[in-house]
């Protein structure tokens, strides 16, 4: 679809803190009549009120003890229709016509995949009719609707992916994620007071950070974010001023001189961390597969591994999970031990992982030495080492977390400007 230059809508996502209670949803009815009245078509995605999402998980669980996949997606999209129906609500006290429609209404089409859909396609045509008459079109987000007319849900975070989506799909000017925060920091305000807001972030930097543990952006809407090369701002709903864009790095966009500068970004940690080892596995092909496959069968998703090889033709294998998964995990690899002779498991749920990242580490010497050095200097201890092109990974233990970000904030500089 296109749209005149002059006339490309505007996204604006609004966050479960943003519409907490009825004062909240007026506040952000008041900031989308605003920019409605400049004349600008406005979609709004929504999520669901505060806690809402966990307090009707919590009631599911009180009346099953194994709720039904497809009944508990149905329940959950309920929250956010709450939130849209409200919001509508407050747009029309402020003379501002708006309607508000589910994720099937919007025209998002998902897998059949309940609890973790992922969307196949977007026909915004009822959205479209809504904007050309004059309407704020309000978007429940976080659920899409199958072939079969199931509604589903996009798992956690899933509204700020169904609002890039609809960014992407009418051809959005941007889309801007409005949330309890002011916007991206090198590193998390309340572990590090001196933290700094960033103006500007790319995307492949930012994706590093949302999958690291930096909470508030979704990987998902990064990456389609990235796909799309669609600007996304994140900003503070409770405060008028600049948050941070994410978006190409461009030239123009680079601090000069290009080779001088700091090339670490910004730091992410992630408490929720577990480890499983299996101890002396013969070193053979195959054994990988073996572990990863039936684990990836599972639904069980597996972040860092390590492998350390002995003289003896063997090898300790390691690797990371959520928590959560751990028990799950370590039954099945409990059940595949005996067929690739580990001598025994080892398994650790007290972790956490502390990362630097930015473009241009890779190239530039020191970074790693300057991160193990701060960290022995701190004697905090490294478990396991991951990197990729533009990060550093430490796994480190869970009650040296914080430190870790501190030390390492102090030592990269980051609370200093480029």
């Amino acid at each position: 679809m296109s749209w005149p230059e002059l006339r490309r809508p505007l996204v604006q996502k609004y966050g479960g803190s943003s519409v907490a209670n009825a004062e909240r949803i007026r506040a952000a009815a008041r900031r989308v009549a605003r920019t409605a009245s400049s004349g600008r078509s406005v979609i709004v995605v929504v999520s669901a009120m505060g806690d809402t999402t966990d307090e009707l998980i919590q009631l599911a669980y009180q009346v099953a003890d194994r709720p039904d996949d497809r009944e508990m997606d149905l329940l959950l999209s309920t929250g956010e229709t709450v939130s849209a129906t409200l919001m509508a609500m407050a747009l029309h006290d402020l003379h501002q016509p708006a309607v508000s429609l589910t994720g099937a209404q919007a025209g998002i089409r998902s897998t059949r995949v309940f609890s973790r859909a992922r969307i196949t396609d977007i026909h915004p045509e009822r959205i479209s009719t809504e904007l050309r008459h004059g309407k704020v079109v309000i978007v429940t987000g976080f659920q899409g609707v199958t072939d079969d007319q199931d509604v589903t849900t996009l798992g956690r975070g899933g509204s700020d992916t169904t609002a890039v989506a609809l960014a992407c799909a009418l051809g959005a000017e941007r889309c801007d994620i409005y949330t309890d925060v002011k916007g991206i920091y090198t590193a998390d305000p309340r572990v590090v007071p001196g933290a700094r807001k960033l103006a500007s972030i790319g995307y492949e930097e930012m994706l590093e950070l949302a999958q690291l543990g930096a909470r508030v952006m979704h990987p998902r809407a990064v990456e389609l974010g990235e796909l799309y090369e669609m600007p996304i701002h994140v900003a503070s709903s409770f405060v008028d001023e600049p948050g941070t864009l994410i978006q190409i790095q461009r030239d123009g966009d680079l601090p000069m001189p290009m080779e001088i500068r700091k090339n670490v970004r910004g730091i992410a940690h992630d408490l929720d961390v577990a480890r499983i080892t299996l101890v002396r596995v013969p070193d053979r092909p195959g054994v990988a597969a073996a572990i990863f496959q039936p684990l990836a069968q599972a639904g069980i998703s597996v972040d860092t591994i390590a492998q350390s090889s002995g003289a003896d033709g063997t090898t300790d294998l390691s690797f990371t999970i959520s928590r959560g998964s751990l028990e799950r995990a370590l039954e099945i690899t409990r059940s595949i031990s005996p067929r690739i002779h580990a001598a025994s498991i080892d398994t650790a749920d007290d972790l956490a992982k502390v990362s630097i990242v930015g473009t241009g580490m890779q190239s530039a010497p020191g970074y790693a030495a300057r991160m193990f050095g701060t960290l022995a200097d701190a004697n905090i201890n490294i478990n396991i080492i991951s990197t990729s092109d533009i990060r550093i990974t430490c796994v480190v233990p869970r009650d040296r977390a914080e430190d870790a970000v501190r030390v390492l904030h102090a030592a990269f500089e980051l609370d200093r400007e480029d």
